[in-house]
């Protein structure tokens, strides 16, 4: 490691002098260098930050719509989420086409991504069935420490000490929602099993996890494009073959009236919205930023529970989600400060990593799309 270590140093070396234009020994092209690496980091922060309550908000915006027909007597999860992939399928798809070039990634990785996504959709909507939006909102953040794991076992990402605290606040906060719904009481704004729909989110959060990890994994190597037009090529077979055997006698049981229809084009429109620019997310800040980000949808469930429907919130509810914001904010401040030490070992971590990925990218996949998640 040492001379692995060492080679990285004076390559990032020779780059400071080049991009400093004079290297002499006060180290001022260095430090020139470092403020404009900085300077860069912090605005695609800034970006990420905006991405990140875009999607936030295109998520909620999927919860109301849920909730809307289950309101209705509507259950057809997995039909909810089809028109979705179909409007990737002809949007991306068509791009992809036009390019004219063969794929980038196999075949058989876009239909596994595609399955575990299509169930992921299928489960956490389902959940609107048994359970509160409020529930299926803050349970959702399992997929933070789903996420961690996935990252740190398959695509080598280390955390430290107090990120892995800020996660453990996080699930301290989800212990708390679950045990607000199993002791309730007969508050039936919680739905008909809370249990059996905060299990089938917390099934749903961990796919979501595996689904987003591999996303991650294929826009930052393959193709952002590619990957929303495979993603929603086979998302939508994959759907249609459950849409026939699971859905097919709910659909014939709908009455199509403009109370039905809004909520079912309102909900794809969002996740539509809401795929193509996670990409983007998981581009810039990775998995584990995109499933903080979502966090904050949390906040406009309890705001629409509250003031549009109305409803009573327990007040475990508002704990719970200090909890979960308590810990996002230890990890964001923990993650900021392992990358902004400036000559410790974390930062030579970082530039063997940057640099690592750089030459992937380059002498594997060309070109390397620019940033500006899927």
């Amino acid at each position: 490691m040492a001379g692995k270590e060492g080679g990285y140093v004076g390559r990032s070396r020779v780059v400071m002098e080049d991009g400093g234009g004079s290297g002499g020994g006060d180290g001022r092209g260095g430090g020139s260098m470092k403020k404009t690496i900085m300077w860069f980091r912090e605005r695609m922060t800034l970006v990420a930050v905006i991405l990140g309550q875009m999607v936030a908000f295109l998520n909620a915006s999927t919860a109301i719509s849920s909730t809307e027909l289950v309101k209705r007597g509507i259950n057809a999860p997995t039909s909810q989420s089809f028109l979705n992939y179909a409007l990737l399928a002809i949007v991306y798809g068509s791009v992809v086409l036009l390019r004219k070039k063969g794929l980038r990634a196999k075949w058989y990785y876009y239909i596994l991504l595609a399955l575990v996504d299509v169930e992921a959709n299928f489960l956490v909507v389902k959940a609107y069935q048994y359970t509160s939006m409020t529930s299926v909102m803050l349970l959702l953040c399992w997929s933070i420490p789903s996420v961690i794991i996935l990252t740190w076992l398959f695509l080598k990402t280390r955390y430290g000490f107090i990120q892995f605290f800020g996660v453990a606040v996080c699930i301290g906060g989800l212990v708390v929602i679950v045990f607000s719904d199993v002791h309730g009481g007969g508050d039936r704004t919680r739905g008909p099993n809370p249990l059996k729909g905060d299990l089938i989110v917390v099934a749903g959060a961990t796919l979501y996890a595996v689904s987003n990890v591999s996303e991650e994994f294929l826009v930052k190597n393959v193709d952002r494009i590619e990957v929303m037009a495979m993603l929603g090529v086979f998302g939508a077979i994959v759907g249609a073959c459950q849409i026939a055997i699971l859905e097919r006698q709910e659909l014939k049981s709908i009455k199509w009236t403009v109370g039905a229809v809004m909520p079912f084009i309102g909900f794809s429109l969002a996740l539509f919205l809401f795929y193509s620019l996670v990409p983007i997310l998981l581009k810039i800040s990775g998995s584990t930023m995109l499933n903080l980000s979502l966090l904050t949808a949390d906040a406009w469930s309890v705001l629409i529970r509250i003031f549009v429907y109305h409803q009573k919130v327990d007040w475990m509810y508002f704990l719970a989600f200090f909890m979960v914001s308590s810990g996002i904010i230890i990890f964001s401040w923990a993650s900021r400060e392992k990358i902004a030490a400036p000559d410790g070992q974390n930062s030579l971590q970082l530039s063997e990593r940057d640099e690592e990925d750089g030459q992937r990218n380059t002498n594997t996949y060309a070109p390397r799309f620019a940033t500006p998640k899927t």
